[in-house]
Protein backbone atom coordinates (compact mmCIF):
# COMPACT_ATOMS: atom_id res chain seq x y z
CA UNK A 1 0.00 0.00 0.00
CA UNK A 2 1.14 3.57 -0.67
CA UNK A 3 0.15 6.69 1.18
CA UNK A 4 -0.89 7.25 4.77
CA UNK A 5 -2.97 4.84 6.76
CA UNK A 6 -6.64 5.88 6.82
CA UNK A 7 -8.08 5.94 10.33
CA UNK A 8 -11.80 5.66 11.05
CA UNK A 9 -13.01 6.74 14.48
CA UNK A 10 -16.47 5.81 15.75
CA UNK A 11 -18.17 7.49 18.68
CA UNK A 12 -21.33 5.88 20.02
CA UNK A 13 -23.54 8.05 22.17
CA UNK A 14 -26.89 8.35 23.88
CA UNK A 15 -27.94 11.39 25.92
CA UNK A 16 -24.32 12.43 26.43
CA UNK A 17 -24.50 16.18 25.96
CA UNK A 18 -22.42 16.79 29.09
CA UNK A 19 -19.34 14.92 27.86
CA UNK A 20 -19.59 14.45 24.10
CA UNK A 21 -18.00 17.74 23.09
CA UNK A 22 -14.73 16.85 24.82
CA UNK A 23 -14.72 13.55 22.94
CA UNK A 24 -15.36 15.22 19.59
CA UNK A 25 -12.65 17.83 20.13
CA UNK A 26 -10.13 15.13 21.02
CA UNK A 27 -10.76 13.52 17.62
CA UNK A 28 -10.93 16.54 15.32
CA UNK A 29 -7.90 18.23 16.92
CA UNK A 30 -5.52 15.33 16.26
CA UNK A 31 -2.34 16.33 14.41
CA UNK A 32 -2.23 13.46 11.93
CA UNK A 33 -1.33 14.08 8.29
CA UNK A 34 -3.18 11.07 6.94
CA UNK A 35 -6.91 10.72 6.20
CA UNK A 36 -9.29 10.52 9.16
CA UNK A 37 -12.95 9.52 8.90
CA UNK A 38 -15.11 10.39 11.92
CA UNK A 39 -18.51 8.75 12.47
CA UNK A 40 -20.99 9.38 15.29
CA UNK A 41 -23.74 6.86 15.97
CA UNK A 42 -26.37 8.23 18.33
CA UNK A 43 -29.15 6.14 19.81
CA UNK A 44 -31.90 8.76 19.51
CA UNK A 45 -30.86 11.24 22.21
CA UNK A 46 -33.33 13.78 23.57
CA UNK A 47 -31.07 15.87 25.86
CA UNK A 48 -29.42 18.19 23.33
CA UNK A 49 -26.82 15.69 22.09
CA UNK A 50 -28.15 15.90 18.53
CA UNK A 51 -27.80 19.69 18.49
CA UNK A 52 -24.19 19.28 19.64
CA UNK A 53 -23.52 16.75 16.86
CA UNK A 54 -24.98 19.19 14.32
CA UNK A 55 -22.60 21.86 15.58
CA UNK A 56 -19.69 19.71 14.38
CA UNK A 57 -21.30 17.96 11.42
CA UNK A 58 -18.93 19.58 8.92
CA UNK A 59 -16.14 17.60 10.63
CA UNK A 60 -18.00 14.31 10.32
CA UNK A 61 -18.01 11.82 7.47
CA UNK A 62 -21.31 10.41 8.72
CA UNK A 63 -23.68 10.65 11.65
CA UNK A 64 -27.08 9.29 12.52
CA UNK A 65 -29.49 9.58 15.43
CA UNK A 66 -32.01 6.77 15.66
CA UNK A 67 -33.06 4.10 18.15
CA UNK A 68 -30.81 1.06 18.33
CA UNK A 69 -30.36 -2.06 20.42
CA UNK A 70 -27.66 -0.67 22.65
CA UNK A 71 -23.99 0.20 22.78
CA UNK A 72 -22.60 -2.70 20.77
CA UNK A 73 -25.28 -2.56 18.10
CA UNK A 74 -24.29 1.09 17.61
CA UNK A 75 -20.63 0.08 17.31
CA UNK A 76 -21.52 -2.52 14.69
CA UNK A 77 -23.49 0.07 12.73
CA UNK A 78 -20.43 2.29 12.72
CA UNK A 79 -18.12 -0.51 11.61
CA UNK A 80 -20.44 -1.26 8.70
CA UNK A 81 -20.09 2.38 7.55
CA UNK A 82 -16.34 2.59 8.11
CA UNK A 83 -13.99 2.80 5.13
CA UNK A 84 -10.70 3.27 7.00
CA UNK A 85 -7.83 0.82 7.17
CA UNK A 86 -8.04 0.71 10.96
CA UNK A 87 -10.90 1.58 13.30
CA UNK A 88 -10.85 3.16 16.73
CA UNK A 89 -13.97 3.29 18.91
CA UNK A 90 -14.19 6.00 21.56
CA UNK A 91 -17.30 6.31 23.69
CA UNK A 92 -18.92 9.67 24.31
CA UNK A 93 -17.53 10.04 27.83
CA UNK A 94 -13.91 9.17 26.94
CA UNK A 95 -11.31 11.02 24.86
CA UNK A 96 -8.00 10.65 22.99
CA UNK A 97 -4.71 12.19 24.01
CA UNK A 98 -2.96 14.53 21.61
CA UNK A 99 -0.85 12.70 19.04
CA UNK A 100 -2.72 9.42 19.44
CA UNK A 101 -3.50 8.84 15.77
CA UNK A 102 0.05 9.48 14.59
CA UNK A 103 1.36 7.01 17.16
CA UNK A 104 -1.17 4.36 16.13
CA UNK A 105 -0.40 4.81 12.43
CA UNK A 106 3.35 4.60 12.99
CA UNK A 107 2.98 1.40 15.03
CA UNK A 108 0.65 -0.26 12.50
CA UNK A 109 2.47 0.71 9.31
CA UNK A 110 3.94 -2.37 7.66
CA UNK A 111 1.93 -4.83 9.76
CA UNK A 112 -0.32 -7.56 8.37
CA UNK A 113 -3.68 -5.92 8.99
CA UNK A 114 -5.57 -9.20 8.98
CA UNK A 115 -3.50 -10.49 11.89
CA UNK A 116 -2.73 -7.56 14.21
CA UNK A 117 -4.59 -5.30 16.64
CA UNK A 118 -3.13 -2.18 18.23
CA UNK A 119 -3.38 -1.45 21.96
CA UNK A 120 -1.95 1.47 23.89
CA UNK A 121 -2.15 2.50 27.53
CA UNK A 122 -5.06 4.50 28.94
CA UNK A 123 -5.46 7.14 31.58
CA UNK A 124 -7.89 5.97 34.23
CA UNK A 125 -8.77 8.21 37.16
CA UNK A 126 -5.44 9.40 38.54
CA UNK A 127 -3.39 6.54 37.13
CA UNK A 128 -2.52 4.57 34.02
CA UNK A 129 -3.67 1.13 32.92
CA UNK A 130 -1.31 -0.86 30.73
CA UNK A 131 -2.76 -1.62 27.33
CA UNK A 132 -1.24 -5.05 27.05
CA UNK A 133 -0.48 -7.44 29.91
CA UNK A 134 0.84 -10.74 28.55
CA UNK A 135 1.29 -12.10 32.06
CA UNK A 136 -2.47 -11.87 32.59
CA UNK A 137 -3.49 -13.70 29.43
CA UNK A 138 -4.16 -16.96 31.26
CA UNK A 139 -6.83 -15.28 33.35
CA UNK A 140 -8.19 -13.45 30.31
CA UNK A 141 -7.24 -9.87 31.12
CA UNK A 142 -7.09 -7.32 28.31
CA UNK A 143 -6.76 -3.60 27.86
CA UNK A 144 -9.84 -1.45 28.19
CA UNK A 145 -11.48 -0.92 24.85
CA UNK A 146 -10.72 2.81 24.19
CA UNK A 147 -7.02 2.07 23.61
CA UNK A 148 -7.73 -0.44 20.83
CA UNK A 149 -7.43 0.29 17.11
CA UNK A 150 -8.49 -2.69 15.04
CA UNK A 151 -7.97 -3.11 11.29
CA UNK A 152 -11.15 -3.46 9.26
CA UNK A 153 -9.62 -6.67 7.87
CA UNK A 154 -9.73 -8.22 11.37
CA UNK A 155 -13.42 -7.39 11.75
CA UNK A 156 -13.99 -8.94 8.32
CA UNK A 157 -12.10 -12.03 9.43
CA UNK A 158 -13.52 -12.72 12.88
CA UNK A 159 -16.80 -10.79 12.99
CA UNK A 160 -18.04 -7.77 14.90
CA UNK A 161 -19.51 -7.39 18.42
CA UNK A 162 -21.89 -10.16 19.46
CA UNK A 163 -25.07 -8.63 20.79
CA UNK A 164 -26.03 -11.39 23.21
CA UNK A 165 -23.34 -9.98 25.50
CA UNK A 166 -24.92 -6.83 26.91
CA UNK A 167 -21.94 -5.65 28.99
CA UNK A 168 -18.80 -7.40 27.76
CA UNK A 169 -19.17 -7.73 23.99
CA UNK A 170 -15.93 -5.76 23.64
CA UNK A 171 -14.20 -8.18 26.02
CA UNK A 172 -15.63 -11.08 24.00
CA UNK A 173 -14.25 -9.56 20.79
CA UNK A 174 -10.75 -9.16 22.25
CA UNK A 175 -10.76 -12.60 23.88
CA UNK A 176 -11.98 -14.20 20.67
CA UNK A 177 -9.37 -12.39 18.61
CA UNK A 178 -6.43 -13.42 20.79
CA UNK A 179 -7.41 -16.89 21.99
CA UNK A 180 -9.40 -18.30 19.09
CA UNK A 181 -7.96 -16.50 16.06
CA UNK A 182 -4.42 -15.92 17.40
CA UNK A 183 -4.43 -12.26 16.39
CA UNK A 184 -1.12 -10.65 17.37
CA UNK A 185 -0.96 -7.54 19.57
CA UNK A 186 0.88 -4.41 18.55
CA UNK A 187 1.47 -2.71 21.89
CA UNK A 188 2.72 0.83 22.39
CA UNK A 189 3.40 1.66 26.07
CA UNK A 190 2.10 5.22 25.80
CA UNK A 191 -1.26 6.71 26.78
CA UNK A 192 -3.64 6.80 23.84
CA UNK A 193 -7.03 7.41 25.46
CA UNK A 194 -8.58 8.52 28.74
CA UNK A 195 -11.32 6.34 30.18
CA UNK A 196 -13.86 7.72 32.65
CA UNK A 197 -14.87 5.43 35.48
CA UNK A 198 -18.42 4.41 36.28
CA UNK A 199 -19.34 2.38 33.18
CA UNK A 200 -22.04 -0.27 32.97
CA UNK A 201 -19.71 -3.14 33.85
CA UNK A 202 -18.62 -1.48 37.10
CA UNK A 203 -22.28 -0.95 38.10
CA UNK A 204 -23.38 -4.52 37.32
CA UNK A 205 -20.63 -6.63 38.79
CA UNK A 206 -22.56 -9.90 38.98
CA UNK A 207 -23.63 -9.78 35.33
CA UNK A 208 -20.17 -8.62 34.27
CA UNK A 209 -18.47 -11.58 35.94
CA UNK A 210 -21.09 -13.95 34.54
CA UNK A 211 -20.59 -12.71 30.99
CA UNK A 212 -16.82 -12.97 31.43
CA UNK A 213 -17.20 -16.63 32.38
CA UNK A 214 -19.48 -17.32 29.40
CA UNK A 215 -17.06 -15.58 27.02
CA UNK A 216 -14.23 -17.82 28.18
CA UNK A 217 -16.25 -21.03 27.85
CA UNK A 218 -17.60 -20.06 24.42
CA UNK A 219 -14.07 -19.39 23.22
CA UNK A 220 -12.48 -22.64 24.37
CA UNK A 221 -11.78 -22.31 28.10
CA UNK A 222 -12.78 -25.31 30.22
CA UNK A 223 -15.93 -24.89 32.28
CA UNK A 224 -14.02 -25.91 35.42
CA UNK A 225 -11.34 -23.26 35.00
CA UNK A 226 -13.76 -20.49 33.94
CA UNK A 227 -16.12 -21.27 36.82
CA UNK A 228 -13.22 -21.32 39.29
CA UNK A 229 -12.07 -17.86 38.20
CA UNK A 230 -15.64 -16.60 38.35
CA UNK A 231 -16.12 -17.81 41.94
CA UNK A 232 -12.78 -16.41 43.08
CA UNK A 233 -13.67 -13.00 41.64
CA UNK A 234 -17.05 -13.00 43.35
CA UNK A 235 -15.53 -13.96 46.70
CA UNK A 236 -12.86 -11.27 46.36
CA UNK A 237 -15.46 -8.66 45.43
CA UNK A 238 -17.78 -9.44 48.32
CA UNK A 239 -14.93 -9.60 50.85
CA UNK A 240 -13.73 -6.18 49.75
CA UNK A 241 -17.30 -4.89 49.85
CA UNK A 242 -17.77 -6.18 53.39
CA UNK A 243 -14.47 -4.70 54.54
CA UNK A 244 -15.44 -1.29 53.21
CA UNK A 245 -18.76 -1.47 55.05
CA UNK A 246 -17.20 -2.20 58.44
CA UNK A 247 -17.84 0.67 60.87
CA UNK A 248 -14.75 2.59 61.88
CA UNK A 249 -13.79 2.43 65.57
CA UNK A 250 -12.81 5.58 67.38
CA UNK A 251 -9.24 5.84 68.56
Amino acid sequence: MTGKLKITVITVTFNSVATLEETIKSVISQEYDGPVEYLIIDGGSTDGTVDLIKKYQDKLAYWVSEPDYGLYHAMNKGIEKATGDIIGIINSDDWYYSGAFAKVAAAMTGKDWSNHIFWGDIGYGEGTVKGWRPGNLRCGAFAPHPSMFCPRAVYDRIGKYRLWYKILADYDFMYRAIHRYKIQPVYLPEKIAFFRTGGVASRQIFRSYTEEMLVKVENGETVFRALGTYLLKLVRYYLLHLCHRQPQTRQ
